[in-house]
């Protein structure tokens, strides 16, 4: 389990499989990391650089294939204190950025909405490449987020450009609660 508060950014390249990430924080091997949001096992580290083996069902669900810069967080330890929201690393799918304009020390971001659009709700969580996030307006087809400076500095969010897509996963509360109005 993570929390989507980021640790660090990395540099990234996929090939044939393996994930290849410079870290900025120590792991071993079978330590899982969310890399960008999904949830990846390490298979060996130098000291420098992180090897991860990815699946095609990851490949088909997130950016990981075309990420230069990835967001990095690792495993909630479970005495570790607990920031941002749940997030279980298990990515939903990819989205696109579309817009973001500034407003005094805020940056508003715009993404496009979700197939899930029953999972996005004004104040409610999202995770976009692996960062806890607060829905702050909620349009037809998009929806929008405020990120201060320090998480545009922190996070890969800054680099994005329009068009680029981005990991998502709906908040796994609002998932659970869905299932049990749909069985009622």
């Amino acid at each position: 389990m993570f929390t989507g508060i980021v640790e660090g950014t990395g540099k990234a390249r996929y090939s044939a499989g393996k994930l290849y990430v410079e870290l900025p924080f120590e792991v071993k091997e079978g330590d899982s990391v969310a890399v960008n949001g999904a949830c990846l096992t390490v298979v060996s580290f130098d000291g420098k650089t992180a090897v991860f083996d990815v699946g095609e069902e990851t490949l088909a669900r997130t950016n990981l294939r075309e990420a230069k810069v990835v967001n990095l967080e690792r495993a909630l330890p479970a005495n570790g204190r607990f920031d941002g929201h749940i997030v279980t690393g298990h990515v939903d799918g990819t989205i696109r950025f579309i817009a973001k304009r500034k407003s005094g020390n805020t940056t508003w971001m715009a993404f496009e909405m979700p197939r899930e659009k029953w999972g996005i709700a004004e104040k409610g969580s999202i995770a976009l490449n692996g960062v806890s996030l607060t829905v702050a307006k909620v349009e037809a087809t998009r929806f929008w987020i405020q990120v201060i400076p320090y998480t545009l500095e922190k996070t890969n969010l800054g680099l994005l450009r329009p068009g680029e897509k981005v990991n998502y996963e709906i908040d796994v509360l609002a998932r659970y609660m869905k299932m049990i109005l749909d069985k009622s």
